[in-house]
């Protein structure tokens, strides 16, 4: 009968082989819990010419076909730009947030200032709408942890008419 040592060392190397192969590049961050998208790799190129790579802030927030004032509001977030945000409204639009209503730049400045700015906003899914889009977002407020919610974005003009945000 065939002795079954010889097994033995090759299943523990393989297991060791396995185990190496699972922590490798365990040094880097895991991504947010609900997060859809992977940084890229750095373009060969740009890194032997000394060019700056892509800006990392800025991989969560573009989302190809978004319409372009929701796109200004999830810059804006991201930049901390309180003046972009409000910029993007007209001035008499009405935001909703979660059932609390706001109207015009003065009522909107005052929120995204308390409740926005300084937050990370990520992209998750663009639904287009007749005349806006639909953005299921994470939004962290401290720029950690977070939650889900649905962006509703009605635009005339090109700026924001009427936004509704709604847990999703």
């Amino acid at each position: 009968m065939p002795s079954t040592r010889p097994l033995i060392p090759a299943l523990a190397l393989s297991a060791a082989l396995l185990i190496a192969g699972c922590s490798e590049g365990s040094d880097q961050p895991e991504s947010p819990s609900g997060s859809t998208r992977q940084a890229a790799a750095p373009d060969k190129a740009d890194e032997k010419a000394g060019q700056d790579t892509k800006d990392t802030k800025n991989e969560d927030r573009k989302d190809d076909g978004v319409d372009p004032a929701a796109q200004a509001y999830v810059d804006a977030v991201a930049d901390e730009d309180l003046d972009g945000l409000v910029n993007a409204f007209h001035s008499d639009a009405q935001l909703t947030d979660v059932g609390r209503k706001f109207n015009g730049h003065d009522e909107i400045r005052d929120w995204a200032d308390d409740e926005v700015i300084g937050g990370k906003l990520t992209v998750l899914k663009n639904t287009p709408q007749s005349n806006g889009t639909t953005l299921l977002v994470r939004f962290a407020p401290g720029g950690t942890g977070g939650f889900e919610a649905n962006y509703e974005f009605q635009v005339r003009d090109g700026r924001i008419a009427k936004l509704n945000l709604q847990y999703a």
